[in-house]
């Protein structure tokens, strides 16, 4: 077979390279070769072998010709209906990929892709000619043996990867059906057969309490445990602030000062301070100094490094330090001499800092606070909380003051506040979700987010002009094609907003928040506003940021949970104590391109994996109630159904398919759904009712249908 296969090549390729051979089309080439219908997937197989030996190629008028197409690398992202795209770095336009054209590439593999395709006015199509690189070499999944067999396969819990994993009985390492398992791949697989793999690791049943939480750590590779050397460090260098740790820092411990932080909070890394001086503010931001305790390349430090970040999940932190520091002594608890880092501003009656200073300091906080409290004081005027902490008061309601300065500056700078509810989740001992609830911002949690985001700006700006190199916190300006997308919807709502010739500004954005604020579209602009923008990323050149309109911002207010504060404290700490020369500049020049990159790429992984669980935790907490009728709003409409969110952030799909009243047609430019027969319209930001008809904890999906008002109680049965 072999032998004539490729002898049956070289004929073909002879062909091609004859140069009396004009491009042909494969049913063009089929009839010249005289191949009869049912040998033609011969034919195709020895035209894609000598496609992926890269002597022809097809032209994007789907003509085989001589030659090496132009090969292009990028990343593979896999949507979760099998097709995908190929990210090229640089270039603005992603490659779509048809699912027969993936060649078993996965979610994130780095791939070399050549264009098939280019429709006026559509996204490029391609075709993957070979994967460079595997991004994914573990899968998490359920583990399930088929009716009377002995082996098993794997359903993997990411979405993204649409074909089960097959493990023979010999490398099930005793996994029993129903246990969720890391399997390590052995094989990709391909058009005919599934992937294989081996379990390495057997997580616990799928029912077990926590093993849902735990598979979504391991499918993200969350580091969980801390290595025996970095947790002998961290107990070796967590000693008590001595005499010696005061040397040569500004000692204020006598200064009035708090932290405000949310109740169950461990690792408090900011304090705040406030004074008068004149007609001016003294606020003092002061900020654990966690690089005294973990030195630049010791085993900590590569740890942290690696981790990028603490990750919150609902039911578990999994902290970027070990608990010794992070709770202990890099946290600012109450009444301990600490170490820190502060950035003292003075402040006009305009919100403008006119002076500052950034200092190695020793700090004692007076009294740690809660934003409950806080808000209880300064919002609800309650009497016994006002009584219990009458000597802060005063400090709380000139922090009050200059908070509310420090807004109206920024908003008159065009800063945008997208005000999104969090969920706040409470859960009981087995991880069951008893409640969910929108988290709210009060007057506390601004204050302090006002005072943090002050602190990098001024810390920011100061490095900028020193010329020095640094970690900034960008975010660039949106796409302008998408802010005209959103510019041209809003004008369905009767809405406008002017969108410059080639710049968009945070302005405009944040006129039009203020102008929806209290509308029953105020949410779903919002949210389209926020899908315009790009994300937040760390960089070591300095671009400014959009939302917040800032020219100069860094990440400088959280070193216990973020590495690169921890990395800015250190160039901080170099330049304060004059170490920063000519060799200390051209070191952090190396490493900064490197750290700011892992930085942004760990700040996503946490993110997904919060998401992840919070979605989990949503669908099992409706799985308690279904049948129910709810009110919610639609949250966003696609070809397929619309979204529905509900006032507890539970955010759930009526699919196309489940309304049955008419047969409805998805108008793209007007995010509508209209029914054809009639006429009946359902929009974003519209109230509706819906009963709740599915969650399914595996796909981790919530399904709704619509309900007429008062078919029974709200939220009842």
């Amino acid at each position: 077979m072999d032998k004539t296969f490729e002898k049956r090549k070289k004929v073909i390729y002879d062909l091609i390279c004859d140069d009396l051979y004009t491009p042909m089309k494969f049913k063009e080439l089929a009839m010249l070769l005289q191949v009869p219908k049912e040998r033609r997937d011969e034919l195709r197989q020895i035209l894609e072998a000598l496609e992926s030996e890269g002597k022809i190629y097809l032209s994007k008028r789907g003509k085989y010709c001589r030659g090496e197409a132009k090969r292009l690398t990028g990343i593979f992202r896999a949507s979760l209906k099998g097709f995908g795209f190929v990210v090229i770095e640089g270039e603005e336009q992603d490659i779509y990929i048809a699912e027969e054209d993936t060649n078993t590439a996965m979610d994130q593999d780095e791939v070399e892709v050549v264009i098939t395709r280019e429709p006026d006015g559509r996204s490029r199509e391609g075709k993957i000619v070979r994967i460079v690189n595997r991004a994914l070499t573990k899968v998490v999944g359920l583990y399930q043996v088929r009716k009377g067999k002995s082996y098993g396969f794997v359903i993997p819990d990411n979405q993204r990867l649409s074909s089960d994993i097959f493990v023979p009985v010999e490398y099930s390492k005793g996994a029993v059906d129903g246990h969720k398992v890391v399997v390590e791949l052995t094989s990709y697989g391909d058009d005919r057969r599934s992937p294989e793999g081996k379990v390495v690791e057997i997580i616990g049943h799928i029912n077990d309490p926590g093993i849902d939480i735990l598979s979504i750590v391991k499918g993200y590779d969350l580091p969980l445990e801390f290595p025996e050397k970095v947790l002998n460090q961290a107990e070796r260098v967590a000693k008590p602030v001595s005499e010696a740790d005061r040397q040569g820092r500004q000692d204020l411990r006598d200064w009035q000062m708090v932290t405000i932080d949310g109740e169950d909070a461990k690792d408090l890394d900011d304090a705040v301070s406030i004074a008068r001086e004149g007609d001016c503010y003294i606020l003092g931001v002061h900020i654990a100094d966690v690089t005294n305790y973990v030195q630049e390349n010791s085993a900590l430090d590569r740890e942290a490094f690696k981790r990028g970040t603490s990750v919150y999940l609902v039911d578990r932190v999994i902290p970027m330090l070990p608990h010794t520091l992070s709770n202990g002594i890099c946290s600012l608890n109450q009444g301990e001499d600490r170490l820190a880092l502060s950035c003292i501003m003075k402040i006009d009656e305009k919100g403008r800092v006119v002076d500052h200073e950034i200092a190695e300091t020793v700090i004692r906080v007076d009294q740690r606070m809660s934003y409950t409290s806080v808000k209880k004081i300064l919002e609800d005027h309650d009497p016994k909380e006002t009584k219990k902490y009458q000597e802060l008061v005063p400090m709380f309601e000139e922090m009050s003051r200059l908070s509310k300065i420090l807004r109206e500056h920024r908003r008159i700078r065009g800063s945008i506040d997208f005000d999104f509810p969090e969920t706040k989740m409470i859960l009981d001992e087995k991880g069951r979700p008893l409640e969910l609830q929108p988290y709210e911002r009060n007057v506390a949690t601004r204050m302090i987010e006002d005072f943090m985001l002050l602190a990098n700006e001024t810390v920011a700006e100061d490095y900028y002009w020193q010329e020095l190199p640094f970690v900034y916190r960008t975010h660039e300006a949106p796409d302008e094609e998408k802010i005209r997308t959103l510019a041209t919807f809003i004008n369905n709502f009767g809405y406008s907003m002017h969108v410059g010739a080639n710049e968009v500004r945070p302005k405009e954005i944040q006129k039009l928040l203020a102008k929806v604020e209290g509308s029953p579209q105020e949410a779903m602009i919002s949210r389209l506003a926020l899908r315009s923008m790009k994300q937040a990323k760390y960089t070591p050149e300095n671009s400014g940021h959009f939302g917040l309109a800032a020219a100069y911002y860094t990440h400088f207010t959280s070193p216990i949970r973020r590495y690169p504060d921890l990395q800015i404290h250190r160039i901080i700490k170099d330049n304060i104590r004059g170490r920063m020369q000519e060799e200390k500049i051209v070191h952090y020049d190396k490493i900064l391109p490197e750290v700011t990159k892992h930085a942004s790429e760990m700040e996503r992984r946490a993110e997904e994996a919060e998401r992840e669980t919070v979605k989990l935790k949503k669908v099992e907490y409706m799985q308690q109630h279904l049948g129910e009728i709810f009110e919610g709003v639609i949250s966003s409409i696609t070809k397929w159904g619309m979204y529905v969110e509900l006032p507890n952030t539970v955010e759930g799909l009526v699919h196309v398919a489940n309304m049955r009243d008419d047969h409805y047609e998805y108008d793209e430019n007007r995010y509508e759904l209209i029914g054809a027969h009639t006429n009946k319209v359902y929009k974003l930001g519209q109230r509706i009712w819906i009963q709740v008809t599915g969650a399914d904890r595996l796909l981790r999906t919530i399904d709704f249908e619509i309900a007429e008002e008062g078919e029974e109680e709200d939220g009842k049965e």
